[in-house]
């Protein structure tokens, strides 16, 4: 599933991106409202956290331009705390509001409850070059061609496209893979070597998940051999 941070706080929103891919979540910014909309015409996310407060177009605009285009869930992020503010936003057309400070487990926990109250949303497909990762049926192609996983290699494989093109630390995987304190770095390597075997074995680029010495794993295209 993506989601689409937008919030001129780079800071911020680095802390709040990486928080939200751990829950398990795809996540594109953007650094202003004009940028949120564009990227969400390409993106296409499933839900938007949208900054008030921004430069070019302020949140509120890029809230009701979006929500004249789509129905896709807003959560409105600002500092703005009074009643005027939040009623402004819903009635801009968002799904809820936070205000600033808060911690990136507090929305991780609005946007799980907002995507309950719209139903079940399909979940987007992962790809990195010919590597397609489909949620909804948990299966990989490679080219075309089915790569049949187990539930933790798919556990280990939706993760680190998640987080494409960023090193993922080691523990961190470890910790999503098994949850915390079940798994160890010997079996994840294992799982790591079982996967670019089935990636390589179905003509893609077994160097696809690169490992990054003394930090992580990071995965950033795969393409078909002598494709």
């Amino acid at each position: 599933m993506k989601l689409l941070l937008a919030d001129d706080d780079r800071a911020l929103a680095d802390v709040i991106a990486f928080a939200l891919r751990r829950a398990g979540y795809a996540v594109v910014t953007a650094a202003d409202g004009a940028q949120a909309l564009e990227r969400w015409a390409v993106e296409a996310p499933d839900l938007v956290p949208l900054d008030i407060q921004m430069p070019h177009k302020d949140g509120m605009q890029a809230c009701r331009e979006l929500r004249a285009q789509s129905d896709v869930p807003i959560i409105m992020l600002t500092v703005l705390g009074g009643d005027d503010a939040v009623v402004e936003g819903l009635r801009s057309g968002a799904d809820d509001y936070v205000t600033k400070p808060f911690s990136p487990r507090q929305l991780v926990a609005r946007v799980e409850a907002v995507l309950r109250r719209r139903g079940p949303v399909p979940q987007s497909r992962l790809a990195a070059g010919d590597l397609v990762l489909d949620p909804e049926q948990h299966k990989a192609q490679v080219a075309g061609q089915t790569v049949r996983l187990t539930r933790l290699e798919y556990r280990l494989l939706h993760y680190l496209l998640v987080n494409q093109g960023q090193v993922v630390p080691t523990e961190t995987i470890i910790s999503h893979v098994w949850g915390d304190g079940d798994g160890e770095r010997g079996l994840l390597k294992q799982l790591i070597f079982r996967l670019r075997q089935k990636i390589a074995a179905a003509g893609g680029d077994d160097q696809a998940i690169e490992t990054v010495a003394g930090i992580g794993y990071s995965i950033t295209y795969a393409r078909a051999v002598g494709g």
